[in-house]
């Protein structure tokens, strides 16, 4: 039985093994540090070459009739998640292949869908891109040549508990394993979805003292990212608890946090939230927008409650296989965030991490839908093409320009070229001179 807990706490959780991890206001986590699993030498299984899977031919079921008030609080929504197939019936047609990867997947994987998310999610169509991120799928357990829980060294840059110090002037805090929905495709799925992993060197529910003393005796550290799992995930009380910590001290000059709130569950971002947030200032917010679909009038409402109360909101979308593979979905993609004033910040190439890589594209169709967004679209709205490694972001965009003995051969969006030669730009500093 779901159960409301105090202003410190997240809201109500179901219990394990579907439902997520504990609640963090508690002192101690159930879960236990673990070493991560032994890296995957296997080779990878062979890409499915069958057609995907067709809509179903059965009526769509009658979803629930929920009174305006419980739809538009966030809290109901976190106490009625779909952790079950039989709740997930009650939105969806399930395919065999749908029942299967739940029931498989059960123990070793969390999983769980808000109604909000549910609604957006076509109840005949497996191949829906806003189901396949969010139901499991049979391609979480197939095993591919070096698939990783950590790719990124998260675990490997951990200075603290919580504190991940990559970059010089920067750091993330890892404040929980919490999300509204468990991403099927989460770079940290080891950290918030596997039921036996954590990237938490003690446990969740400990004191932030050895965080803050560690960034405090940095003053280098200037900008701190909070993310997770996600941070909104806990009441308004205990972030405020976290933020103003970091807000004491003087060295921290930008806080963001990270949050996947105005896609999974727009109703959580309310006035109160804003309002406290801008007490902060000046406070960031990236998301993570995958599909035009997401893009609705509860999202756009989100994003415009953050953005008067001064908070800037960014995008963050990752590419993954039969979501977003392609460059008109991903031209509407940031068309629409612009329309609704986010701006488009990365386009993350899908890691290849334990349980995700079934997501995984070529490097080359990044390329391709690059080409399909530099120079078609508003150039603030193309975002930046990276992979991320344990040595950081990797910027991967194609170049425009090849040098040449007399300067540099220069090509636009439509594939034209022409050659600028050294003498009207100088290549070097040597011609200069």
């Amino acid at each position: 039985m779901s159960r409301t807990t105090g202003e410190t706490g997240t809201a109500d959780s179901p219990p394990a093994p579907t439902g997520p991890p504990a609640d963090p206001d508690t002192s101690e986590s159930t879960r236990q540090t673990q070493a991560p699993p032994t890296r995957q030498t296997s080779p990878p299984p062979t890409r499915q070459t069958s057609p995907p899977p067709t809509r179903q031919s059965s009526s769509p079921p009658t979803r629930p009739s929920v009174p305006p008030d419980q739809w538009n609080d966030w809290r109901w929504h976190m106490r009625k998640r779909i952790t079950s197939a039989e709740k997930a019936r009650e939105w969806l047609v399930l395919s065999p292949g749908e029942e299967k990867a739940i029931a498989e997947t059960a123990g070793t994987y969390r999983w769980s869908i808000t109604p909000y998310y549910a609604s957006l999610m076509d109840p005949l169509d497996p191949a829906c891109p806003i189901r396949q991120q969010g139901v499991p799928a049979l391609g979480e357990l197939a095993e591919y040549s070096g698939a990783e829980v950590d790719p990124v060294g998260d675990m490997y840059f951990r200075k603290t508990n919580r504190v991940v110090h990559k970059y010089p002037d920067r750091v993330i805090m890892l404040i929980t394993e919490a999300c509204p929905v468990y991403c099927r495709h989460c770079t940290r799925k080891f950290h918030t979805t596997d039921v036996s992993g954590t990237y938490f060197r003690d446990n969740e529910g400990g004191a932030y003292d050895e965080d803050l003393r560690y960034i405090a005796d940095h003053p280098e550290i200037r900008d701190v990212l909070l993310t997770g799992g996600d941070p909104l995930s806990y009441q308004d009380g205990k972030l405020e608890e976290i933020i103003a910590g970091l807000r004491a001290i003087p060295s921290v000059e930008i806080i963001r946090i990270g949050s996947r709130f105005p896609v999974l569950l727009p109703q959580r971002i309310t006035d109160g939230l804003c309002e406290m947030l801008a007490r902060h200032h000046p406070v960031w917010l990236n998301t993570h927008f995958n599909h035009p679909k997401e893009i609705t009038p509860e999202a756009a409402a989100a994003v415009d409650r953050l953005l008067r109360h001064g908070i800037p909101v960014g995008n963050q979308t990752v590419l993954l296989r039969g979501v977003n593979d392609d460059v008109a979905t991903m031209r509407t993609l940031m068309t629409e965030l612009l329309r609704i004033r986010v701006r488009p910040y990365y386009l993350y190439h899908c890691d290849n991490v334990t349980g995700v890589s079934h997501f995984m594209t070529s490097i080359e169709k990044g390329w391709e839908i690059m080409e399909g967004l530099q120079g078609h679209i508003t150039g603030f709205g193309v975002p930046q093409y990276v992979l991320t490694t344990k040595l950081g972001k990797i910027p991967l965009a194609q170049p425009y320009f090849t040098p040449t003995e007399d300067g540099l051969r220069l090509r636009n969006y439509r594939g034209q070229e022409m050659v600028v030669d050294a003498s009207v730009h100088p290549i070097t500093e040597a011609d200069l001179r």
